[in-house]
């Protein structure tokens, strides 16, 4: 993906500001620069302000999805660091955390941890404008704005700021959406490479506004309950009937990030508060959730009902009618070789076992 092009910007440069990259950086910087821009049109933005959101911007993929920056990912540490000292929910809202950090700027230890990140990213960033590794030399020669750089910055005792070349100034508003979508497309290349078997990366890396309500997959299992009778949960071994229960994702939606039909089962109101987002015990309930998906998808299709739902089953590699004639041993071979390599990565990277 490449940066819309300018004959008057030096827009080459732009787009090689993510060249040999070797931890996040630099893409949150270029967010938070882009967010703040957008958002008080200011060419003068205070640093502090910057790697504030910086942290806003990190916390979900780290804390929610759990997705690795790498080996040596400073950011990575510090976001960690700084939710343990704030217990700020790790699902918190970006407002929320921007809020939190700016009322609390003046607390010396937040103040220690947040100062890292504005010891190299404002100076590296302008590598492809400014090529010096001193950090004085770039701070005067981006006071020029030496080759139509994109900022210059200006520190002193009191103060840490960056004042983005008027130049650039319609071009960000322009552009902002294709600029974001940049950096968010680089920022995925990196992280898939230290995520190689986490799926949907792209999904993990902002806040959802809203999750989907479920309702299609609500009607498939109403409709199961209605023709084979009221089911068991997995969980609690209580009686569930239509309407009269919620939906569980198996592996959690925050691993998965879909909501496919065969990850989905009906459970006990009172399961998903405490189950959460971890990972079922798969020992004592994979055979139940699996034979759960078989029962469900014989009495559903022995019904002759609107198969369209059940497209969900072809990305187990198999259509639904031959799953349900594949016999409930192999089915569960199947669901076994499908959710134990998921739960193996996810506890790689973090995840919890739950058992009720």
């Amino acid at each position: 993906m490449q940066v819309p092009d300018s004959e008057q910007l030096t827009t080459g440069r732009l787009g090689r500001v993510f060249d040999k990259t070797v931890a996040t950086y630099k893409f949150f910087w270029f967010l938070s620069i882009m967010q703040e821009h957008a958002g008080t049109g200011n060419l003068r933005m205070d640093v502090w302000e910057l790697v504030i959101r910086m942290v806003a911007n990190a916390w979900y993929p780290i804390h929610y999805f759990r997705l690795s920056f790498g080996k040596s990912d400073s950011l990575f540490e510090i976001v960690t660091e700084l939710q343990k000292e704030t217990r700020l929910p790790i699902d918190a809202n970006w407002k929320t955390i921007i809020e939190e950090f700016r009322a609390r700027l003046n607390e010396s230890s937040i103040r220690s941890r947040l100062k890292v990140l504005s010891l190299n990213v404002p100076y590296r960033f302008l590598r492809p404008w400014i090529n010096t590794s001193d950090d004085r030399e770039i701070i005067r020669r981006s006071q020029t704005f030496e080759n139509g750089c994109l900022y210059a910055l200006h520190k002193d005792r009191k103060s840490f700021c960056l004042e983005l070349n008027p130049a650039w100034d319609s071009y960000l508003h322009t552009h902002y959406g294709i600029l974001v979508d940049f950096a968010y497309w680089n920022l995925v290349q990196f992280l898939q490479v230290r995520n190689p078997n986490v799926p949907a990366i792209p999904n993990k890396l902002i806040k959802p506004k809203a999750r989907t309500l479920l309702v299609a997959q609500h009607r498939y299992w109403d409709t199961v309950m209605q023709i084979a009778g009221a089911i068991d949960c997995i969980y609690t071994g209580r009686r569930l009937h239509p309407g009269g229960y919620e939906l569980d994702h198996f592996i959690p939606w925050s691993f998965v990030s879909h909501d496919l039909l065969w990850n989905l089962i009906p459970v006990d109101g009172c399961v998903n508060s405490s189950k959460s987002d971890r990972l079922p015990d798969l020992n004592h309930y994979l055979p139940k959730m699996a034979s759960l998906q078989y029962y469900s998808l014989r009495a559903y299709l022995g019904a002759c009902k609107d198969a369209r739902i059940l497209e969900d089953y072809l990305s187990l590699g198999y259509t639904p009618r031959e799953l349900m004639l594949m016999g409930e041993d192999r089915f569960l071979d199947l669901y076994k070789r499908t959710f134990e390599p998921m739960n193996q990565i996810a506890l790689n990277i973090g995840f919890e076992t739950w058992k009720y």
